[in-house]
C-alpha cells in the first residue's frame, strides 16, 4: 500500500465491478467488498530507504547529480509499483519492474511525484505512516470512480488492525494444528540486504523463479602449484565445477574455464579452498559452505588463464589426469563459471574440444600444450537408441557443426539428444553399467556425495532483485512451511478446481499446471510487515500467506470493525475476545462457544457467513496463478467444508496504454486518479471495458476515451431532443416493417448482453449493448422516412440502451434514467430489461434488405456514371431530365436452381439440426461428386464455385438452423422488397421501382432491351438483379 492506484488495478477491478453491476440489475443481493493489502516487503523497504537517504544526504536530502545504474532501476521499479492494492492485486512479473528502465533513482524523489512536501516526505520514514496515508486516498478515487463496495467492510492487513491480525493468527494455528505448517531446513530465494527469504512478492524483478539445485564436483588442484597460487599452499584446492548430469562424470576428458573470467579462491572450510566465480561462492556461503557463514573469504583473485593448464584429479573419470582448458563460452552468470568436459554427450564439449584439438593456433594463443589436449579421447558411457554411445560427435556431424560458436545448431543437438539420452539412455560403464540413465543418476549422485566427492549446491533458476535493491542468492534456511502439494491436501485443492468457473481454458490449464508442480512454501520472513506467526513471534507471516482466506473475513468486519479500517472504532467486540472457538463457529461450523460476545452478535456473525459464502467470483491478473491463487485453493479446503470452497476465478492479463507498457519513466502512465480527472469516470471505465477480456494484454486507449465523452454527450443531447418532441411522434403500437426490425434488434440486443455480461466478456457487452444497438436506432431512423419513427419504440429503445450500459457507465445512466427519462428509483435497480425471443430470420431479412440496396446504388451510379462519360478533355455535362435513370426494375428468383440446388440438397443430408454442425468437409465433397454435378465434366471448376456458397451456407445454418438449407430462402424476397418499396425508391432516388419475378415472361418483357442482362446474369434467391433505364425508355417500352 506504498502509493496511489492506477489504471492497470482499475482494469481488474472493473471487471468485478462490471460483473456485480450486472448482477444487481439482474435483481441478486451482491457483495462487492474492497481492501487493502499492507503486508511484506514493499512498505518497510521504501520507509527503510526514506531513513537511508535521511542519513546519508541530510533532511532534505541533496543528492549527487550521477548514481550507479543499478540504484536507478530499483528506484523505478519501486515507483512503478507504488501502488495501492486490495489484497487480491499483486504485482506482476511481466508488465512491471521486469520491463522498466529507471529515471526516479531515490525514494525521496518517488514521494514528490505524489505531489508531497519534504516536510511530509520525512514522516513517512515510519512504515506505518504509509498505511494511515494512501489508503483513504485509494478509496476516495475508487468513490470517484463509482466503484459500487460496501465501505463498511474495509480494512488493512497485518498487527495494525486488531481484528484481522488475530483472523490470521487463527488460521495459521489451524494449519499447524492440522499438519500442514511445518519446520524444515530448504533452498529458498534469500536476500542478503534484508536477511530473510524473499518470496515472489517481495521481489522487483524474478516473480516466479525458483531455486536451481546442482552437484558441485571437487575436481582436485594436483600439486605442485603454479606462482599465481602459491598463497594456497597447505590447502586442498578444488575446480568446484557445476553440472546437472552427475552420471556422466565417468567420461571427463579436461575442464573448462573462460579465459578472461574473473575467478576467486574461497575458503570452504579449515582445509578446503574452491575455486569459483565470487557470485556462486556468495550463494555457498548462504548454504552452510564458507568458512564463515554468509560471509565468503576470498584467498586470491584469479583470471581464467592463470587456471589453463591446471592439472586435475576428477572424481569417477576414468582418466586419471585431466588438464583446465579455455573455451569462450562460459556464462559466469549460471553456475560457478567452471565446467565438467564430457565430449561423449555433450555436444558443446565435443566441438570445443575439436576446435582444440584441430587449430594449433587455437592452442598458441592460449598457451595450450599439445599434451593436455591430443592424447584425450571421447570415452564412451552412455548408449542412446539412434545416437550409440558417441551421441555427441553424432549428432555434431549430422547437423554439419563447424564450432563451438554455432550456438543455434548446438542448442538444437542439445535438444536432440539430452532427454533422450535421460530417458531412453543405458549406462555402459561404472558401478551401475546396464542400468537406465534416470534409474543410475540418483545413485550415482548419492556415490558423489556420500564419498566427499561432491556437494549440493543452489542458485536462483534466474536473476532475482529484491525490493531493497540487491541480488538474492539461495540460501539453506530453517524456517517454517506450508505443505502445498502434499499428496491428500492436492487431490482436494483438484477437486475443487474441477467444480470451478475458471472463464477460460488457458485459466484453467494455468491452475492444473501450478497444481502440478506447486510443493512447500516458505509462509515465514523476519522482516517488513504483517502478522506475528503466533507460536513462533521472531518471524511474520509472509505476505501470499496471510492473505489467502480473507474473503471470509469480509463477510464478518463490519461487525467487528464499526465500519473502521483499521479496526479503532469502538465496537460492541474486542479483538481479544475473537479466540479460536469463535472463529471456529462462525466459518468452520464449530460447537456454540463460551463467550461474553453477545449470543445475538455471535448468531448475527454466523449468518452473515453463511449467507454470502462461497464466493463466486474473485478477478486477478494471470501472474497470480501461479501462486496466490493457488493458495488461496489450497487453503479454502483445508479450513473451510466443501461446501464454502471458491466457485469461481477469472484472470486477465495486464494493460497497456494506447498500445505500449504502461512506463512512468517514457510518461505513458495514469493513476486512476489522472484518468477520471482527464477522462471522466464513466469514460474511463468505457475505455476500461473496450480494453480486452481475454488473458493476453489489454489495451486503454486514450482515443476510445475521449470517444466515449463525445458518444454519451451527444446521446444525452439526443434523447433530450426525442423527449422534447415526443407528441410529435407516430403513436400507436409499432407497425411498419421498419417497426419490427428495430423491435427485434432491441431483443437480440438483450439477449447478447446478457449472454456476454454472464461470462464477463464486457467488450462484448458493449458491442452487443451501445454500439450495435446505435446503429440499429440509426438505421431505423434512416428507414422511417416520411412516416416517422414510432413513439413507445424509441421509449423502449431508451429504456432499453440505458439498463444494459448501467453496469459500465453508471454515472451517465442514473442521469438519463432519472433526469431525462423521468423514471423513479435508480437505474441499477430497475431490473434487467424483458425481452421477446429473438427472431433471427427477421435479422437476416433485413440484412438482405439493407445489402440489397447498397449493391443496386453501387450499379446505379456505375451505369450513371457511365452514360455521362464524354470526349477527352470536354467538361461532363448533366444528361437530360429525359434521360436520367429514374426508373428501376427488380428481378427476383425465389428458388434455387442447378449447382446450388445440388449443393443445398447435399448439405441438407450432411447436416445435424439438433447439434447445428456438418459432416466433415471431405464427406461433403464426396456427396457431391456422387449427385449430377460430379458427374459433369467441368466438375473442378463448379467446385470452385460450390465452395464459398457452401461455406456461405454453412455458416448461416449454424446460427438459424436447418431452414437456411431450404431450396428457398427463409423469408419471401417478394414480401420484403415490397413492403419496403418506399425505402428503396427514396435510398436510391428514384421515381418509380417495381418488384418483379424473374420467372415471369411478361415481367421479363418490362425490361425491353435490358433483358439480355438477365440470362448474362440471372438473379438467384439471396441476389437480386437491378436493371435501370429512364422514365422515357420504361414509357416507350411499356
Amino acid at each position: 500500500m506504498n502509493g496511489l492506484l492506477h489504471l492497470g488495478h482499475a482494469f481488474s477491478l472493473s471487471k468485478l465491478e462490471f460483473g456485480a453491476a450486472y448482477h444487481r440489475l439482474q435483481g441478486s443481493n451482491v457483495l462487492l467488498p474492497f481492501g487493502f493489502h499492507c503486508t511484506g516487503m514493499p512498505i518497510k523497504a521504501s520507509a527503510d530507504k526514506l531513513s537511508r537517504e535521511i542519513q546519508q544526504y541530510g533532511n532534505p536530502p541533496v543528492f549527487p547529480a550521477v548514481e550507479d545504474e543499478v540504484s536507478s532501476e530499483v528506484a523505478d521499479s519501486q515507483a512503478d509499483q507504488a501502488v495501492a492494492v486490495a489484497p487480491d492485486k499483486f504485482k506482476s512479473k511481466k508488465s512491471k519492474a521486469a520491463a522498466k528502465t529507471g529515471v526516479q533513482k531515490f525514494q525521496w524523489e518517488i514521494m514528490r511525484g505524489f505531489g508531497l512536501s519534504d516536510e511530509e516526505i520525512a514522516k513517512f520514514q515510519d512504515p506505518y505512516h504509509w498505511l494511515t496515508y494512501f489508503p483513504p486516498l485509494a478509496k476516495e478515487d475508487l468513490k470517484a470512480f463509482g466503484l459500487g463496495c460496501d465501505w463498511r467492510r474495509s480494512f488493512i492487513t497485518t498487527d495494525m488492525n486488531p481484528f484481522y491480525d488475530i483472523f490470521v493468527r487463527w488460521q495459521m494455528r489451524k494449519l499447524k494444528k492440522m499438519g500442514k505448517v511445518v519446520k524444515d531446513m530448504r533452498y529458498t530465494i534469500y536476500s542478503p540486504l534484508d536477511g530473510q527469504p524473499c518470496a515472489d512478492h517481495d521481489r522487483a524483478t524474478g516473480e516466479g523463479v525458483l531455486p536451481q539445485e546442482y552437484v558441485l564436483i571437487k575436481m582436485e588442484v594436483i600439486p605442485p602449484f603454479p606462482p599465481q597460487l602459491k598463497a594456497l599452499e597447505g590447502k586442498k584446492v578444488y575446480l568446484a565445477a557445476a553440472t546437472l548430469r552427475p552420471e556422466t562424470m565417468y567420461g571427463q576428458t579436461n575442464c573448462w574455464v573462460l579465459p578472461d573470467g574473473k575467478y576467486g579462491a574461497f575458503e570452504i572450510n579449515n582445509t578446503d579452498v574452491f575455486i569459483l566465480t565470487a557470485r556462486s561462492a556468495l550463494n555457498l556461503a548462504y548454504q552452510h559452505l564458507s568458512r564463515v557463514p554468509e560471509k565468503p573469504t576470498c584467498l586470491a583473485e584469479i583470471s581464467g588463464n592463470d587456471l589453463i593448464g591446471l592439472p586435475l584429479k576428477s572424481p569417477l573419470a576414468f582418466n586419471e589426469i585431466i588438464y583446465a582448458l579455455p573455451m569462450m563460452t562460459i556464462l559466469t552468470d549460471k553456475g560457478t563459471g567452471i565446467v565438467t568436459s564430457v565430449p561423449s554427450d555433450s555436444p558443446d564439449d565435443f566441438m570445443a574440444l575439436q576446435d582444440l584439438v584441430t587449430k594449433p593456433a587455437l592452442r598458441a594463443k592460449f598457451g595450450v600444450k599439445d599434451e593436455w589436449v591430443l592424447p584425450f579421447k571421447v570415452v564412451p558411457i552412455i548408449n542412446i537408441p539412434e545416437f550409440g554411445d558417441k551421441s555427441a560427435e553424432k549428432v555434431c556431424l549430422e547437423l554439419k557443426i563447424k564450432s563451438q560458436n554455432d550456438k543455434e545448431k548446438l542448442a538444437e543437438a542439445k535438444r536432440m539428444t539430452y532427454l533422450k539420452g535421460f530417458t531412453d539412455g543405458t549406462m555402459i560403464v561404472g558401478e551401475f553399467k546396464g542400468r537406465k540413465v534416470q534409474e543410475a543418476k540418483p545413485l550415482i549422485k548419492n556415490k558423489l556425495l556420500e564419498e566427499g566427492s561432491a556437494v549440493l549446491y543452489s542458485e536462483p533458476e534466474k536473476k532475482v532483485m529484491s525490493r531493497s535493491g540487491d541480488e538474492c542468492v539461495v540460501a539453506l534456511t530453517d524456517q517454517w512451511y506450508i505443505t502445498y502439494g502434499e499428496a491428500e491436501w492436492k487431490q482436494m485443492a483438484e477437486k475443487c478446481l474441477e467444480n470451478m468457473n475458471t472463464f477460460s481454458a488457458e485459466t484453467r490449464n494455468g491452475f492444473e499446471h501450478t497444481l502440478g508442480w506447486l510443493n512447500q512454501w516458505a509462509c515465514s520472513r523476519s522482516f517488513g510487515l504483517g502478522t506475528r506467526i503466533p507460536w513462533d513471534e521472531q518471524f511474520l507471516v509472509e505476505s501470499l500467506s496471510d492473505s489467502t482466506l480473507y474473503m471470509a473475513y469480509y463477510t464478518v468486519a463490519h461487525l467487528l470493525q464499526n465500519g473502521n479500517m483499521y479496526g479503532k472504532e469502538i465496537s460492541a467486540i474486542r479483538p481479544e475476545q475473537m479466540t479460536d472457538d469463535i472463529w471456529e463457529y462462525v466459518f468452520c461450523n464449530g460447537p456454540a462457544p463460551k463467550s461474553d460476545i453477545p449470543p445475538t452478535l455471535l448468531s448475527k456473525m454466523k449468518q452473515e457467513f453463511e449467507y454470502w459464502y462461497p464466493f463466486d467470483i474473485r478477478v486477478s491478473g494471470k501472474d497470480l496463478i501461479q501462486n496466490h491463487l493457488t493458495f488461496c485453493i489450497y487453503n479454502h479446503t483445508a479450513i473451510l467444508p466443501e461446501h464454502h470452497w471458491p466457485r469461481g476465478f477469472r484472470c486477465n492479463g495486464h494493460l497497456m496504454l494506447n498500445s505500449e507498457k504502461m512506463s512512468k519513466s517514457t510518461g505513458n502512465f495514469r493513476t486512476l486518479k489522472q484518468a477520471i480527472e482527464e477522462f471522466s469516470s464513466d469514460a474511463t471505465r468505457f475505455a476500461l471495458a473496450d480494453a480486452g477480456d481475454g488473458m493476453d494484454d489489454a489495451n486503454f486507449v486514450f482515443e476510445t476515451a475521449n470517444a466515449a465523452i463525445l458518444r454519451l454527450t451527444k446521446e444525452i443531447a439526443w434523447m433530450e431532443e426525442v423527449v422534447a418532441a415526443e407528441s410529435s411522434l407516430r403513436a400507436g403500437p409499432p407497425a411498419s416493417y421498419a417497426d419490427h426490425v428495430f423491435a427485434n434488434e432491441i431483443n437480440i440486443a438483450v439477449k447478447e448482453t446478457e449472454k456476454s455480461y454472464n461470462a464477463f466478456m464486457f467488450r462484448d457487452a458493449l458491442k452487443s449493448g451501445f454500439y450495435d444497438l446505435q446503429l440499429a436506432r440509426d438505421e431505423y431512423r434512416l428507414s422511417c422516412g416520411a412516416a416517422g419513427m414510432n413513439r413507445d419504440l424509441l421509449l423502449r429503445f431508451m429504456d432499453v440502451q440505458t439498463r444494459l450500459i448501467t453496469p459500465i457507465c453508471p454515472h451517465y445512466a442514473e442521469h438519463v434514467w432519472q433526469k431525462i427519462l423521468r423514471k423513479e428509483g435508480f437505474a441499477i435497480k430497475a431490473g434487467w430489461p424483458v425481452a421477446d425471443t429473438p427472431d433471427p430470420t427477421l435479422r437476416i431479412a433485413n440484412k438482405y434488405l439493407q445489402d440489397s440496396i447498397v449493391l443496386m446504388r453501387k450499379l446505379l451510379q456505375k451505369q450513371e456514371s457511365g452514360s455521362k462519360k464524354s470526349k477527352k478533355g470536354a467538361a461532363t455535362a448533366p444528361p437530360p431530365s429525359e434521360n436520367k435513370m429514374s426508373i428501376g426494375l427488380i428481378y427476383v428468383n425465389e428458388h434455387y436452381y442447378g449447382w446450388k440446388e445440388q449443393c443445398l440438397m447435399v448439405l441438407q443430408s450432411k447436416f445435424d439440426s439438433q447439434a447445428r454442425s456438418f459432416a466433415p468437409d471431405q464427406e461433403i465433397i464426396e456427396a457431391l461428386k456422387n449427385c449430377s454435378i460430379g458427374q459433369e465434366a467441368n466438375f473442378k471448376q463448379v467446385q470452385k464455385l460450390c465452395m464459398p456458397f457452401i461455406k456461405f451456407k454453412k455458416d448461416e445454418a449454424r446460427e438459424v438452423g436447418p431452414q437456411a438449407l431450404d431450396l428457398k430462402l427463409p423469408f419471401g424476397e417478394m414480401e420484403v422488397l415490397l413492403e419496403n418499396l418506399e425505402l428503396i425508391t427514396r435510398q436510391l432516388g428514384l421515381e418509380h421501382v417495381e418488384v418483379l419475378s424473374a420467372s415471369d415472361e411478361a415481367a421479363r418483357a418490362k425490361a425491353g432491351k435490358y433483358a439480355t442482362l438477365l440470362n448474362q446474369n440471372p438473379p438467384s434467391p439471396g441476389e437480386p438483379v437491378a436493371i435501370f433505364m429512364s422514365k422515357q425508355e420504361f414509357e416507350a417500352q411499356n
